[in-house]
């Protein structure tokens, strides 16, 4: 895994929840995805991931992050209790955490490549732990 140079925050709208996401990638070198489904949809959501980088999530107060599943139940959808921001999405793989941000929550200025659209329909469970194993970031500490 090559060592991640630059460091990036994203906040809720009332910064009870946050994450730390770390990469060796520009941000003008991201791949920026829409996800079809009706949850990503419903909150404009854009996410990305680096494979040889690196996400913490933090919860600021207690209690702060509400964890939502649905569909296959693969994974954690991490939202503000308190504004309702998602932020993100976390999963377990064995010993293993994976995860992705959502590009809306970052304080960032630089230009983003335009997004793919992408349909994860038809997947079994398996077919999407492998997916995003191989193309979600490392989940280092944090929640």
């Amino acid at each position: 895994m090559a060592s991640p140079t630059q460091q990036f925050e994203g906040t809720c709208h009332c910064q009870a929840i946050a994450f730390v996401y770390r990469t060796a990638l520009a941000p003008e070198d991201w791949q920026i995805r829409a996800c079809q489904c009706s949850f990503c949809r419903s909150h404009a959501a854009l996410s990305t991931s680096d494979p040889a980088g690196a996400l913490e999530f933090v919860e600021r107060g207690r209690d702060a992050i509400h964890r939502y599943r649905f569909g296959q139940r693969t994974a954690d959808f991490l939202l503000c209790r308190s504004c309702g921001v998602y932020i993100g999405t976390a999963m377990r793989l064995g010993d293993k955490r994976f995860g992705v941000i959502n590009v809306r929550t970052l304080r960032l200025s630089a230009a983003l490549q335009e997004p793919v659209v992408m349909t994860y329909e038809g997947e079994t469970v398996a077919e999407r732990q492998t997916r995003r194993e191989k193309r979600w970031t490392p989940i280092v500490g944090g929640v």
